[in-house]
């Protein structure tokens, strides 16, 4: 195992990776019901969907595991999914066997981006402050996430957001396993956010908030959405349209993802680059690629993987870890489907915490650094989008080089990523 992974050459142990691999499918195992009850909205068969979820994830991260040995995981995306049932199918009026074509041919351009280094291109063209500042708005994202499931953080008509009632309910149970979760912390126990989540789902019990979720423990049929393509509509305009959306989507919420975890995890190289970045890529290529396959949305890294890296997963061993439990879940469904959002909000929120030391190192001296690393971090839970939190940042930092003449410090690749984006804000 140590040489498979290189346990020792990266300052970890089996079990510092286990606890972490668990660590991270705890708090994105959310999607194995998240996912099938947003694409059953289609009319797609719920139960085929969760096994195609679960396959899915675990075949992408096993790809992530074994070809680049970093500890990320990856499973069906948040945002993407629902452009997936709401746009595409109930917005726009096409069947969701076009909808997975679309997704199937996004997976087929991702892979033959990757093989010709553009991807890694792209996320090498990203500034350095840009990139900084990427991990810290996604702490702020991962913690706003947190603070909604919880229920802390609410809706409102009159201010779009208001703190919730946190004396009783799922809040008050949230604010428990934070208070918990923060204590072990504090007291610097190893596994304090695994422990948090599974304790918090035990005291929900009496709360009435945690529920035996029941049901078959046997995995339910793929038969009814695997291999459904429709290429009959592939030569539309409204196709393109859909394409360059969930191109730009995924591209960027995975690359921001890839660099904010590797920089919490200081595993980016002295020049700023993620290792085995093209290999990273690829998973999410293949994976996207074999999920529309299955029958499921776009599959992309997941930024709770930060919850790995937070325990201390440095190594492929932690997506692996997590790469098994998905087809665990496949025969324990209900057994993972109980721990409710509340439990696991406790670890989003503190991960946020984490992700934010990068800031200290922003230049704040420079404003044409500042001002875009700013807006990139401010960008993301104001948008809920990490990729417009990315494309916003560019834009600013284009914008700024350019005005104060200091075209030097650009390169081509910085100009050709800006005009994509330019033409994401044209297009909408």
């Amino acid at each position: 195992m140590d040489k498979l992974f290189k346990l020792q050459e990266n300052k970890t142990t089996p079990k510092i990776e286990v606890l972490a691999g668990l660590t991270t499918f705890l708090t994105m195992a959310y999607i194995l019901i998240v996912n099938p009850l947003i694409l059953s909205d289609t009319g797609m068969d719920f139960g085929a969907v969760f096994t195609a979820t679960a396959l899915a994830s675990a075949i992408a991260t096993l790809v992530m595991a074994f070809t680049t040995n970093l500890p990320f995981a990856l499973a069906p995306g948040m945002g993407l999914n629902a452009f997936f049932a709401y746009t595409i199918v109930i917005g726009m009026g096409y069947s969701w066997q076009f909808a997975l074509t679309a997704v199937f041919i996004e997976g087929i351009i991702f892979i033959l981006l990757t093989i010709f280094n553009i991807r890694e291109a792209i996320v090498n063209s990203i500034p350095a402050d840009v990139k900084k500042a990427i991990s810290v708005g996604i702490g702020l994202f991962i913690a706003f996430i947190g603070f909604q499931n919880a229920g802390i953080i609410i809706g409102s008509p009159a201010t779009l957001v208001v703190l919730g009632d946190l004396t009783s309910g799922g809040a008050l149970l949230a604010a428990i396993g934070l208070i918990l979760t923060g204590t072990l912390l504090a007291f610097k126990i190893r596994g304090a956010l695994l422990m948090g989540i599974i304790v918090t789902t035990i005291i929900g019990f009496p709360f009435g908030i945690t529920q035996w979720a029941g049901g078959s423990w046997a995995p339910p049929s793929l038969a009814p959405i695997f291999l459904q393509f429709d290429f009959s509509q592939v030569f539309t305009f409204d196709m393109l349209i859909v394409l360059f959306t969930l191109l730009f989507v995924d591209m960027f919420d995975t690359v921001g993802t890839l660099i904010g975890v590797s920089t919490k995890a200081g595993m980016l190289t002295k020049d700023g680059e993620i290792p085995h970045c093209k290999m990273a890529l690829m998973s999410d290529a293949v994976g996207t690629t074999v999920g529309a396959m299955l029958g499921t949305s776009t599959v992309t890294t997941y930024v709770e993987s930060s919850a790995g890296v937070a325990e201390g997963g440095r190594t492929g061993l932690t997506s692996f870890t997590t790469a098994v439990l998905f087809l665990l879940a496949l025969f324990l469904s209900p057994l993972f489907l109980t721990i409710p959002g509340e439990a696991t909000a406790p670890a989003l929120i503190l991960v946020g915490l984490f992700m934010m030391t990068p800031v200290v190192d922003i230049n704040f001296q420079d404003y044409t650094e500042a001002i875009p690393a700013f807006l990139t971090l401010i960008i993301m839970p104001l948008a809920y989008s990490i990729a417009d939190g990315i494309m916003i940042g560019m834009l600013s930092w284009l914008f700024l080089k350019l005005i104060t003449r200091r075209t030097s410090e650009i390169n081509l690749m910085t100009i050709i990523v800006g005009v994509l984006f330019l033409l994401k804000l044209i297009i909408g």
